[in-house]
């Protein structure tokens, strides 16, 4: 390395990479919080019999029964009747992992629908003008039939090949199951037995991780009948890229699908012809945050099912469910196997009892079943200026009129109490109104006077039951109009009750005995009404229920309800990414005084889930004046008693709703994925809506979580690092060849990396150059335009990491390569000092045994020509077993010439301090030219070599040259071994079971890196070069294919397609290949004059 200069860098590039992994890793090995409920079941599982025909005889399909009592499996399997529904477990997954869903699904048809209250909080969410007279069921018209398939746990997601094979077993297991129940039905008929309803005609998919993805697959496969998936529900299943993207081959075949998909839902030619899967819909679950797997940017649907056919929902804005959960965790949480299990059922029609033909039916239920009405709810957070609320003063009564028209937003029966009950109203005066109790009392509130000076919006916040507990009406005004007022008043009153948001409560306050209260209960639901709702209207009122009147439920510790007109502008904070960066040292504080907006809406500009922030809320005062010290300490309590939990809500547009009650330090969170290129801007920045008590003042501090950053990171973009580890190396390969063709003085390979992160000239051309470049590609071929800012921070930052794990890397295997050598030629110098002082004849007769053996005519050729032997090895090995048992002979090979040429440098270098000593001993003796003829001769026997002053080039300096271009080579070609080792491990796990041949674009390229390592890796092959096309006496050598091949790699990786750098490697050593075989063929005919480099004289 050049100096201090340079090793400053290498150490500044290490301790950073370093300090990022540890702090990933001490943040990522902690346990994440789960509040998941565990499913408890009886399994039995009943394999259904496989003709002997099939070619996936290693893979089953089994029946889910609940219950503990045994039965006959050929009887129950006769009796089937309901709807089938096969699930797909994930990599390493069993067919057992079906039990939570369908023993909850057994559950929710025994017991029925959930109550009609549940779906009162979408209902006025929906525009769809064609399911005016679609209703929501009362009773569950059918049972699910539960399968799944075995698919012996493999890992599907590490190869292309078995996800392959996976797709092809699903879409026979699909035509088994329908063809079960046809033979069911006939032996039903036989026996005299009358079905309940008609047979299936298509099957429910539901798929766990890579299961999911197998449930696409299946549904393009050209094998599967028509119309035999209609419905497809994925639990943490990657849709956009695989998880590992490092195989080509896998990296293909989700490309695959996903044009497949995409072109589906297109119209063909034919425009009276409906696309292929016009009648199919999605619908994919992501885990959150807690998710390591499998990230919400991998789960989502975008860009390949239309949003009128799909839709992604995170766990944790999943209704009833709420929380974010570990990969494994999504099969069992009760919460969720609840909901799934109760959703599956509500699309069975209960006329025709078969799942919906319509795929808006169905993709309605599914919204209205799983989605939350929040994000309606927030959407204007996105449009509020200063300006605009005010603008409900006008007289436009269009709003009012459509919400008079549209009762679907009222209470339903069920729950509906009068107001005949209640007791004397009350008149707000301020632009807060409070309920403490429940009261049984109507407040009345003047919009327009109220709402003045820009107070526009109006937010309510409680945690009593809506409709049962509280109820809030808008009124009009009365017109001078004869005609409108002979209207009814009922008639012009409407109820937007029904609008109110719930979330989840936080745990409620302890009692000390019963109706005592020590703290506010956590608020359940929340409404938001912007001024174009109220439009028309001139008050509204907040009806509370009496005390006994809460559905037969127990009350609460204390009722509470909070409503406020406010200006959002007021109670807005944007914070910069300078901001955000600068409060890791100096936290930014925000002070809440009394009579504050009660919702607080902090815009943050960078993603919290590339930057996550400490949030702390402390609660400074409520109208409570210190008159001494033991006051000071109950303020808190009293506080609590007056105030209720402040909860938070964050809003992002890739991974949905995160809501966090009770937030008092909590770190924040969102399962974004900032920094890509196919990034909106939406997702670049996080919306955080904090409810707050006006009553009280609080103290907000914010502090950018450097240890959940690094997290981030790594879960976001670990993926990448190798494919820019490996742009890292053709980089360094670049400057070593370069240096070669100028008949300088070849670097190290860690020198070169050295030298590349110079600023400003090598890091500008080499990482600032390619980013550059890709994102005027995306500008003028797509049209997409991440944020520059982000994108470069991010991609610069993996690649530096990238740099100081290539560092790591060639650190340690010279360390391990050095010691080889060193203990290589001790034994070997021990063992020619044995061998000239023993006098055995057995040991002569054996050295001149294995001397002969040596001059055998066919042992000289494979020592004079060992790229033929690699060859015959590892090319057959990539091609009919597997790419990485190919690459890695190749890496032996690297190996050994590595060893030899570090030994013939490290044994001349011995043989210098050898012959220095010598010479300054001879001073000493009387005879100095024969004892140093003496030492040389010694050494003459461990390796020939000649250091004469008069040399070209000396041979240790040579041999430290060819060590260092094949320990670069070895690097290379270790690193494109890695993008193959987690399908080696699958390959593995699979013996015994039978193997299929390799794909072809893998074995094509890793036949192209071999080729590389037999043409490429020798110091004399860097000086093949050829006329650059059109440009006259200008010749392109291999240190330009090496940038080249460094750019491409950089910019896969960027584009998160890593193994794509496995193209530029096969494409250099096809081109290496092809170079050589031209330059013998000039040789043999004369035409072209070979300019090799001297090493050393002969």
């Amino acid at each position: 390395m050049s100096g201090f200069g340079g090793n400053c860098r290498v150490g500044a590039v290490l301790f950073f990479s370093a300090w990022i992994t540890l702090a990933a890793l001490n943040r990522l090995l902690r346990p994440a919080p789960n509040g998941c409920q565990m499913t408890y079941m009886y399994p039995t599982y009943i394999p259904i019999p496989t003709p002997k025909n099939v070619s996936s005889d290693r893979y089953g399909l089994f029946l889910y029964h609940e219950g503990w009592k045994q039965i006959d499996f050929d009887e129950h399997v006769s009796k089937l009747d309901g709807i089938p529904v096969l699930f797909i477990p994930g990599n390493a997954g069993s067919y057992k992992q079906v039990r939570s869903l369908a023993a909850e699904s057994f559950r929710a048809y025994q017991n029925g629908p959930l109550e009609h209250t549940f779906y009162r909080e979408v209902s006025s969410t929906s525009s769809l003008n064609e399911l005016e007279d679609f209703s929501l069921p009362s009773q569950y018209g059918r049972m699910l039939d539960w399968f799944a398939v075995d698919l012996e746990g493999e890992h599907s997601a590490m190869d292309g090949r078995i996800l392959e094979e996976h797709t092809e077993y699903v879409v026979y297991a699909i035509h088994r199951i329908l063809d079960q129940y046809k033979e069911s039905h006939v032996t039903r008929s036989n026996d005299g037995v009358r079905s309940t309803g008609n047979l299936p005609s298509s099957v429910i998919l539901v798929g766990h991780s890579m299961g999911g993805f197998v449930a696409r697959s299946a549904v393009v496969h050209p094998g599967l009948r028509k119309s035999a998936v209609e419905t497809i529900l994925t639990l943490s299943s990657p849709h956009q890229y695989p998880p590992i993207a490092l195989q080509p081959s896998l990296g293909q075949f989700f490309s695959r699908v996903n044009e497949e998909w995409r072109n589906g839902y297109n119209k063909g030619v034919s425009r009276t012809s409906s696309p292929k899967l016009s009648n199919v819909v999605v619908v994919s679950v992501s885990g959150g945050i807690h998710d390591y797997q499998v990230r919400s940017r991998l789960a989502s649907l975008d860009g390949i099912v239309p949003s009128t056919h799909g839709f992604m929902v995170g766990s944790s804005s999943m209704k009833n469910v709420w929380l974010s959960m570990e990969h494994q965790s999504i099969l069992w949480c009760n919460q969720l196997a609840v909901q799934v299990a109760h959703t599956l059922l509500s699309m069975i029609d209960p006329v025709d009892r078969q799942p919906f033909s319509s795929s808006q039916k169905r993709i309605f239920m599914l919204a209205n079943m799983l989605q939350s009405a929040a994000p309606q709810s927030l959407s204007w957070m996105d449009r509020v200026t200063g300006s605009q609320s005010s603008k409900f003063l006008g007289s436009d009564t269009r709003v009012a009129n459509e919400l008079q028209r549209n009762n679907s937003i009222s209470c339903p029966a069920s729950v509906q109490w009068t107001s005949d009950g209640l007791e004397k109203d009350l008149h707000i005066q301020s632009n807060l109104v409070t309920v403490l109790a429940m009261d049984g009392r109507r407040r009345w509130l003047d919009i327009q006077k109220l709402g003045l000076n820009g107070r526009g919006h109006f937010v309510f916040v409680t945690n009593l039951a809506p409709c049962s507990g509280v109820r809030i009406h808008l009124w009009p005004e009365k017109h001078r109009s004869s005609i409108q007022n002979e209207v009814p008043a009922s008639k012009k009153i409407v109820e937007v009750t029904s609008k109110m948001v719930e979330i989840p409560a936080g745990p409620a306050p302890k009692q000390v005995e019963p109706g005592s209260q020590t703290e506010q209960p956590p608020p359940s639901a929340f409404l938001l009404l912007s001024p174009e709702e109220m439009s028309g209207f001139r008050f509204m009122t907040v009806s509370v229920a009496s005390r006994p009147t809460i559905s037969g439920r127990p009350p609460p510790a204390a009722s509470m309800a909070v409503g406020q007109f406010f200006n959002p502008a007021e109670g807005t904070r944007a914070l910069s990414v300078g901001r955000i960066a600068r409060s890791s040292y100096d936290p930014e504080e925000i002070f809440l005084k009394e009579d504050h907006p009660l919702a607080l809406t902090l815009s943050f500009s960078v993603s919290l889930g590339l930057l996550p922030v400490l949030f702390s809320l402390r609660t400074a005062g409520c109208g409570i004046k210190n008159i001494g010290d033991q006051m000071e300490a109950d303020k808190n309590n009293l506080c609590k008693l007056r105030c209720f939990p402040p909860v938070a809500l964050a809003w992002d547009s890739v991974s949905g709703l995160h809501i966090i009650p009770n937030i008092y330090s909590e770190t924040v969170v969102v399962d974004s994925s900032p920094a890509i290129w196919d990034t909106h801007h939406e997702a670049e920045r996080t919306t955080v809506l904090v409810l707050a008590d006006p009553h009280c003042s609080y103290k907000v501090s914010l502090r950018a979580s450097l240890g959940a950053a690094t997290s981030r990171f790594f879960l976001l973009y670990s993926s990448e690092i190798l494919g820019f580890m490996v742009a890292v190396i053709l980089f360094g390969l670049m400057r070593q060849s370069s240096a070669w063709e100028r008949d300088s003085s070849v670097p190290s390979i860690l020198s070169a990396i050295e030298t590349n992160l110079k600023l400003p000239s090598p890091l500008m051309f080499l990482c600032f150059t390619p980013i550059l470049l890709f994102l005027a590609f995306l500008f003028f071929t797509t049209k997409q335009n991440p944020r520059f800012g982000t994108f470069l921070f991010v991609t610069i930052i993996c690649y530096i990491v990238a740099n100081g794990f290539t560092i790591l890397l060639i650190l340690s295997s010279k360390l391990i390569v050095y010691v080889a050598a060193l203990l290589h030629v001790f034994i070997k110098r021990r063992w020619q000092s044995w061998e000239d002082s023993t006098q055995s004849p057995f040991i002569r007769q054996f050295l001149a045994l294995s001397f002969s053996f040596q001059t055998l005519k066919i042992v000289q050729m494979i020592k004079n020509n060992p790229s033929i032997v690699v060859a015959f090895a590892t090319i057959p090995l990539v091609c009919f077993v597997h790419p990485a048992l190919g690459l890695g002979v190749l890496l032996l090979s690297h190996s050994f010439h590595a060893h030899s040429a570090l030994c013939s440098f490290l044994a001349a270098s011995f043989r210098n301090i050898a012959h220095n000593k010598d010479q300054h001993k001879s001073k000493m003796v009387n005879n100095p030219i024969l004892l140093s003829k003496s030492k040389q001769d010694v050494m003459e026997q461990i390796l020939p070599m000649d250091d004469s002053p008069t040399a070209a080039k000396s041979f240790t300096d040579s041999q430290l040259e060819v060590f260092d271009c094949r320990h670069g080579i070895m690097i290379l070609h270790l690193l494109a071994m890695l993008m193959f080792a987690p399908s080696l491990i699958a390959w593995i796990q699979r013996i015994g079971m039978g193997q299929n041949f390799p794909w072809f674009v893998d074995s094509t390229l890793c036949v192209g890196v071999i080729l590389h390592g037999l043409f490429g890796s020798q110091p004399t092959a860097t000086c093949i070069s050829f006329k650059f096309p059109g440009r006259r006496g200008h010749e392109v050598g291999l240190s330009f294919l090496y940038l080249l091949g460094g750019y491409y790699s950089f910019v896969s990786s960027m584009a998160l397609a890593p193994y794509r750098a496995l193209y530029a490697i096969a494409i250099i050593g096809f081109i290496c290949c092809m170079s050589r075989i031209l330059e013998i063929r000039g040789k043999v005919r004369g035409d072209i004059s070979s300019r090799k480099r001297h090493w050393h004289r002969h």
